[in-house]
Protein backbone atom coordinates (compact mmCIF):
# COMPACT_ATOMS: atom_id res chain seq x y z
CA UNK A 1 0.00 0.00 0.00
CA UNK A 2 3.12 2.11 0.55
CA UNK A 3 4.18 2.52 -3.17
CA UNK A 4 0.68 2.97 -4.39
CA UNK A 5 0.60 6.07 -2.04
CA UNK A 6 3.30 7.19 -3.02
CA UNK A 7 2.42 6.67 -6.64
CA UNK A 8 -0.68 8.10 -6.17
CA UNK A 9 0.74 11.30 -4.98
CA UNK A 10 3.34 11.63 -7.65
CA UNK A 11 0.75 11.68 -10.33
CA UNK A 12 -1.31 13.94 -8.31
CA UNK A 13 1.87 16.21 -8.50
CA UNK A 14 2.63 15.89 -12.12
CA UNK A 15 -1.37 16.59 -12.73
CA UNK A 16 -1.13 19.93 -10.82
CA UNK A 17 2.27 20.83 -12.69
CA UNK A 18 0.52 20.49 -16.25
CA UNK A 19 -2.77 21.89 -15.36
CA UNK A 20 -0.38 25.16 -14.15
CA UNK A 21 1.35 25.01 -17.38
CA UNK A 22 -1.77 24.72 -19.49
CA UNK A 23 -3.85 27.82 -17.16
CA UNK A 24 -0.49 29.92 -17.37
CA UNK A 25 1.40 28.85 -20.56
CA UNK A 26 0.00 31.88 -22.85
CA UNK A 27 1.08 34.45 -19.83
CA UNK A 28 4.50 32.78 -19.93
CA UNK A 29 6.27 34.89 -23.39
CA UNK A 30 9.00 32.13 -23.79
CA UNK A 31 7.08 29.02 -24.02
CA UNK A 32 6.32 28.41 -27.46
CA UNK A 33 8.91 31.23 -28.65
CA UNK A 34 12.21 29.18 -27.92
CA UNK A 35 15.21 28.53 -30.44
CA UNK A 36 14.65 25.21 -32.57
CA UNK A 37 10.90 25.68 -32.25
CA UNK A 38 9.73 25.30 -36.16
CA UNK A 39 6.98 27.63 -37.38
CA UNK A 40 5.75 27.82 -40.98
CA UNK A 41 3.21 29.98 -41.94
CA UNK A 42 2.36 30.00 -46.00
CA UNK A 43 -0.67 31.29 -47.44
CA UNK A 44 -3.38 28.64 -46.25
CA UNK A 45 -1.48 26.77 -44.44
CA UNK A 46 0.62 26.80 -41.23
CA UNK A 47 2.54 24.51 -39.58
CA UNK A 48 4.09 24.57 -35.69
CA UNK A 49 6.28 21.90 -34.14
CA UNK A 50 7.58 23.07 -30.86
CA UNK A 51 11.05 20.94 -30.72
CA UNK A 52 12.52 23.43 -28.41
CA UNK A 53 9.65 23.68 -25.89
CA UNK A 54 9.26 20.19 -25.76
CA UNK A 55 12.88 19.48 -24.76
CA UNK A 56 12.54 21.77 -21.90
CA UNK A 57 9.05 20.62 -21.03
CA UNK A 58 10.64 16.90 -20.85
CA UNK A 59 13.66 18.04 -18.72
CA UNK A 60 12.48 20.30 -16.32
CA UNK A 61 9.63 16.57 -15.65
CA UNK A 62 12.57 14.36 -15.31
CA UNK A 63 13.98 16.69 -12.78
CA UNK A 64 11.18 16.79 -10.84
CA UNK A 65 10.36 12.91 -11.20
CA UNK A 66 13.95 12.76 -10.03
CA UNK A 67 13.73 14.52 -7.28
CA UNK A 68 10.47 13.26 -6.27
CA UNK A 69 12.25 9.50 -6.77
CA UNK A 70 14.95 10.62 -3.80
Amino acid sequence: MNGLGRSLVTIGVVLVVVGLIISLGPRIPWIGKLPGDIYIKKENFSFYFPIGTCILISLLLSFVLWLLRR
